[in-house]
């Protein structure tokens, strides 16, 4: 249908709608101070992450890669900055990289109940237009904290279906949460708020294949759908006529993206709950976002937690004849199989979806960090045997996906059985890691390349984000080579 009379008279759905109004409407005074003040860290942590990539292969790769495909564009002193690294990118080039590098490490926040990443799509594209428009830190901060609200409640409404049907959440919703957040930043209506909406179905992607091997696509998923974003956004303001009904439609979202079991659990009053087209909310989801206490996989937290807690209890791991692990149902696929390949991971991807790794990882060390994660490490011939000991269960009573659960039971040599249960996985709502903890995350992830005075700099700048006049201090020192 390409006659924009006819496409007028087709039924907006009501999804689209009120998102639409709420990401328009929504005033920066009208937030909560905790939640204000909550999406500054949150915004802290990513940026953190991806200075941590800073010298990662593949961010490496990502980055000659990006800007092969900018060409003589790519040294453009008056292009976008990206995280890390002096030169910088034509707009969107700088979105995708930014997005690769945030979410490259695995170790950015997560909606619990939506099981998506959405920071690290949501920030690049906010990041980079609000630098391009000469936007203020507030413009920049009500943009992300409303297209979180909105992303968050549309992968929610999916309950879980999206991982089943193949598709990662992180790179689908994000491309339209990332393409309500770029509307509010090039000023669109709320009639062109939902044709952006139309446009974003047409882009949204994310393949889970990458689970199989070990592959380095996903870190691509976020930095796609802000690129795509920035592109859906800026059609519907230049009058590109899209479909109405993205959400609701015959071939919208949730019929296109999930099967038909997974497509007869959706909820969508799971999809606006809580908020109104005039911009109001009544919750705050932000407030359900965890920061990853470990570059892992988030499914595998409790588990990992559980295991280092019985380390430190004195466990021997000389003596342990076998451990039992109980999960989610829904995470096996994801981190328990096949089981022969999760017990020998060949990447640091492969081990970051290991719950073998994981939980060989806490009971042998007592940690799983960035160190831990390295071919040594994962490689490690007492690690590998311990894995070939470690098995899983699919776990009756977990909370999942309100709380990704997690319990290791070690049967020790002299038949003695060791467990325990980490009901509510840390990082979680309800056991969350302080604004001060995560500042002392992004202090360690920035200390790895940059000196601290630098990583202080950034860090007050990020914190004051809603009193800053515009970016330019901002890009200039994220924009920033590591001295040697």
């Amino acid at each position: 249908m390409n006659d924009p009379v006819a496409v007028a008279h087709t039924a907006v759905d009501s999804t689209a709608r009120t998102l639409s109004g709420f990401v328009h409407g929504m005033r920066l005074e009208q937030v909560p101070a905790a939640v204000n003040l909550r999406a500054r860290h949150l915004m802290l942590d990513a940026i953190g992450c991806a200075l941590a990539a800073r010298r990662e292969p593949f961010a490496l790769k990502f980055v000659q890669s990006v800007h092969a495909l900018a060409g003589s564009e790519g040294s453009a002193q008056g292009g976008r900055g990206v995280f890390g690294f002096a030169q910088r990118l034509p707009l969107r080039d700088a979105a995708l990289l930014n997005g690769v590098l945030a979410h490259g490490l695995d170790y950015d926040d997560t909606h619990m109940t939506g099981i998506i990443h959405l920071s690290v799509s949501v920030l690049p594209t906010v990041y980079a237009l609000a630098g391009e428009r000469r936007a203020s830190g507030a413009d920049m901060l009500a943009a992300y904290i409303a297209a979180l609200e909105a992303g968050a409640r549309i992968a929610s409404a999916a309950r879980g279906g999206f991982h089943a049907h193949g598709f990662h959440p992180t790179g689908v919703v994000g491309a339209f949460a990332s393409t309500l957040a770029a509307g509010r930043l090039l000023g669109l209506d709320i009639t062109q708020l939902v044709h952006a909406q139309g446009i974003a179905l047409s882009m949204a992607s994310g393949s889970l294949q990458f689970i199989e091997d070990g592959a380095w696509t996903k870190r691509m998923h976020p930095g796609w759908a802000a690129q795509a974003a920035i592109t859906a956004a800026t059609f519907a303001a230049n009058g590109i006529v899209a479909p109405q009904a993205p959400y609701e439609g015959r071939y919208g979202f949730y019929r296109c993206y999930l099967g038909e079991a997974e497509y007869r659990n959706v909820d969508l009053t799971l999809a606006t709950a809580g908020l109104g087209s005039d911009g109001t909310a009544t919750r705050w989801e932000l407030e359900n976002v965890a920061v990853k206490p470990f570059p892992m996989c988030h499914f595998v937290h409790a588990s990992a937690d559980a295991a280092i807690a019985l380390h430190r209890s004195g466990l021997d791991p000389q003596r342990i004849r076998s451990v039992q692990v109980l999960v989610p149902a829904a995470v096996i696929p994801a981190v328990c199989e096949p089981v022969a390949k999760k017990r020998r991971p060949v990447s640091d991807y492969d081990a970051k979806f290991s719950l073998p790794y994981a939980v060989a990882s806490g009971l042998l060390r007592g940690r799983l960090g960035l160190k831990e994660l390295t071919p040594e490490a994962y490689g490690d011939a007492h690690a590998l045997a311990l894995m070939d000991r470690i098995d899983y269960l699919e776990d009756p009573d977990s909370t999942f996906p309100l709380h990704y659960t997690g319990e290791v039971r070690v049967t020790l040599d002299d038949g003695r059985t060791l467990r325990h249960r980490e009901a509510v996985n840390r990082g979680h709502a309800e056991r969350p890691l302080t604004n001060d903890e995560v500042r002392a995350k992004f202090f360690e992830n920035a200390a790895l390349y940059f000196p601290p005075a630098h990583a202080q700099a950034v860090c007050e700048q990020v914190l004051a984000l809603d009193q800053l006049a515009n970016l330019q201090t901002l890009e200039t020192l994220l924009a920033h080579d590591p001295a040697h």
